[in-house]
């Protein structure tokens, strides 16, 4: 008992303090602008109550135990236990095709679990999935991945989720699921040949997806993009109002907690178009200063990968890059009217519990790399 006391005691457990402080600061900025507005009803059309930022805040403190949990955890053992986690990320996601199924207000996609007054989001849980499974099929097959019917079953395994995902409606995280594989596939031994076959898939597979997929209202919303000022429809309104409500910030903004009539009103502003609201309460600096605190997220992300002790840990950061990345840039890109309104939130900013934890279940993960790159002792793993 005692040399397993000294053994902790002597655990040079390391946690990437930077990355864990900077998802930290959004989810704080998270909880504060959620806060005001629902202090200042800005939001009261769309049910919007004190029950938000407090969801929000017991995120945060939920999302920063699991991660540091999971930075203990070694995560070379933690993917070898998708038999027991990947069949539940499955059947939550395939229960949202049945009674339990729950589309939320002035959303697109069947996406939701109604069960009591409890909703969530399944198909966050299988992003983390998707990094821990796909991470481990490519690190246990990378040097066969080039024959053809492993590459087959590569594709299989990336489609699968992006498959589900499309079938409820909800494009926004099928495009990320679709970033993710890219990423990770392209970070492993592919040959060259298939990434030259590559761009003919993607055109193939989008012109499916134009075709078969996509409803009318979902193609204005982005052939709007193209000729905006044309819009009989006001499918432009709530990116109109974003870019207004941006605009008014000026420099240093309105400042937190002001009343409703200080503030520009834009759809779903707690949510997908919380950045519009960052913008009006901090200004342009401060919205710059959330773009570069994300982007040191992204950027670190990345770097952890280059000092994984191992494969798998390098295509485990690099699927969690993916995944951050994607939301960034599509959730900006929709606020500023350079990509069309799909549902994407921000990470560590947008309001809901399911993605606040994911998220940071994703980052603790990330730590778990980290923490494992050379280690001779852990709680969960002994070297020998």
């Amino acid at each position: 008992m005692k040399s397993a006391f000294k053994n902790l005691s002597d655990n040079k457990h390391s946690v990437d303090i930077g990355l864990l402080t900077a998802v930290t600061i959004c989810a704080v900025i998270s909880t504060l602008l959620i806060y005001s507005i629902c202090k200042s009803g800005i939001s009261e059309s769309e049910g919007v109550g004190d029950s938000y930022w407090r969801t929000q805040l017991f995120s945060m403190i939920l999302g920063i135990g699991t991660a540091i949990i999971l930075s203990f955890i070694d995560y070379r053992k933690l993917v070898k236990m998708w038999f027991i986690y990947a069949p539940i990320a499955l059947v939550l996601v395939g229960l949202t095709f049945t009674s339990l199924g729950y589309q939320r207000e002035g959303a697109d996609d069947k996406a939701w679990l109604m069960i009591g007054s409890f909703q969530f989001q399944p198909s966050e849980i299988l992003k983390i999935v998707f990094i821990l499974t796909f991470s481990y099929h490519l690190s246990s097959d990378e040097e066969n991945m080039n024959k053809p019917l492993h590459m087959l079953l590569l594709c299989l395994h990336g489609g699968l989720p992006i498959a589900i995902v499309g079938k409820q409606g909800d494009y926004g995280t099928a495009i990320v699921f679709a970033v993710m594989f890219a990423f990770m596939i392209c970070s492993a031994n592919i040959s060259w040949q298939y990434l030259v076959l590559a761009p003919f898939a993607v055109a193939g597979g989008l012109a499916g997806m134009w075709f078969f997929a996509l409803s009318d209202f979902h193609k204005k919303r982005i052939l709007i993009l193209f000729h905006p000022g044309t819009d009989p429809d006001y499918i432009e309104y709530q990116q109109d109002l974003g870019i207004s409500a941006l605009q008014s910030g000026g420099v240093f903004g309105k400042g937190l907690f002001g009343s409703s009539d200080e503030y520009i009103y834009v759809p779903e502003i707690h949510n997908d178009f919380i950045f519009t609201f960052a913008g009006q309460v901090f200004g342009f600096v401060g919205a710059v200063g959330i773009l570069i605190i994300l982007a040191y997220i992204c950027l670190k992300t990345f770097a952890d990968s280059r000092i994984a002790r191992d494969r798998l840990g390098r295509f485990i950061c690099i699927g969690a890059f993916g995944m951050i990345f994607a939301h960034c840039v599509m959730n900006i890109g929709m606020v500023l009217k350079a990509a069309p309104v799909i549902g994407v939130p921000l990470p560590f900013m947008s309001a809901g519990g399911t993605a606040m934890v994911s998220m940071y279940a994703v980052i603790g993960i990330v730590l778990s790399t980290y923490s494992h790159r050379a280690l001779t002792y852990n709680v969960f793993y002994e070297d020998d």
